[in-house]
């Protein structure tokens, strides 16, 4: 698919996402680009690297700020209680960690997990929630190796975050892994929007002003690039939902919101 080209990648594009095929033709979806899966990871760090600073003031403007409202809904929806353990993975500036402390209470943990420090820094330094975020574990690793044993938390959150992951199937294995024998899952992610006509809106939006506003406000065109065509090449709401099922979770749901940009998938591991 060429670059900057306003069309959705079909079937056959999105299945670049999956670890088998990435294994066999040695390549991995950046965007519209194809890169070595060996060179992913160094580029999403210096994708984030350049963005960090500027990142949640970014995700408010272009968004109209409405990513709070996905991130409350998404943490509402893991019911989570007090006392439990909760990991948030690619879990970036914090967002939804802080939400995962207030649903939880006092007696809550919430570890954060993420593969880049620059992000982590400007999370864990903001002035807002500062008591909250003084009560996050901020650990640096790749999503694809959790550092933590098995059955260690009680749910795991991650939220724009897995289509980063260089072998996603591999990412939500050890998210699994990690959880408990009940434990729920929740994968906030971007998608295609539903109805035609608003993502025809959508698109132009994307594609066109929000590059624009990258350069403008945050210094770099390249990543408010990558950001929606990186969305246009990942698994569409039910592919992924196959995707949980065959990797062993239970009971696999999803809501999509705001006519479908964004997505929310559970699941649980009996």
């Amino acid at each position: 698919m060429a670059r900057g080209q306003q069309t959705w990648g079909d079937e056959h594009s999105r299945q670049a996402h999956l670890d088998e095929v990435i294994e066999r033709n040695k390549t991995a979806n950046y965007g519209y680009r194809k890169i070595a899966a060996d060179a992913k990871t160094e580029q999403v760090i210096r994708h984030f690297n350049s963005v960090a600073r500027q990142y949640d003031f970014m995700n408010t403007l272009l968004s109209f700020g409405i990513h709070y409202l996905w991130k409350r809904t998404a943490v509402k929806l893991l019911a989570l209680k007090a006392g439990d353990r909760v990991l948030d993975v690619c879990g970036g500036t914090g967002d939804l960690s802080i939400l995962a402390l207030r649903a939880m209470g006092r007696d809550g943990q919430v570890a954060l997990y993420d593969i880049n420090r620059a992000m982590m820094e400007a999370g864990r330094f903001k002035s807002t929630n500062a008591a909250a975020r003084r009560q996050v574990q901020f650990v640096q690793g790749n999503a694809e190796q959790i550092a933590f044993p098995d059955e260690t938390f009680d749910a795991v959150m991650v939220g724009f975050g897995i289509r980063n992951v260089t072998h996603m199937e591999q990412g939500f294995r050890e998210m699994y892994r990690v959880l408990k024998s009940g434990g729920k899952m929740m994968c906030l992610e971007f998608s295609k929007p539903t109805n035609s006509v608003f993502r025809w809106f959508y698109d132009r939006y994307s594609l066109h002003v929000m590059p624009l506003l990258g350069q403008m406000l945050a210094g770099t065109r390249q990543a408010y690039t990558h950001l929606p065509e990186s969305i246009r090449m990942f698994p569409l709401a039910d592919e992924l939902a196959a995707v949980l099922r065959r990797i062993g979770f239970a009971d696999v749901t999803y809501r999509r919101l705001t006519n479908g940009i964004a997505v929310i998938h559970l699941g649980y591991r009996h």
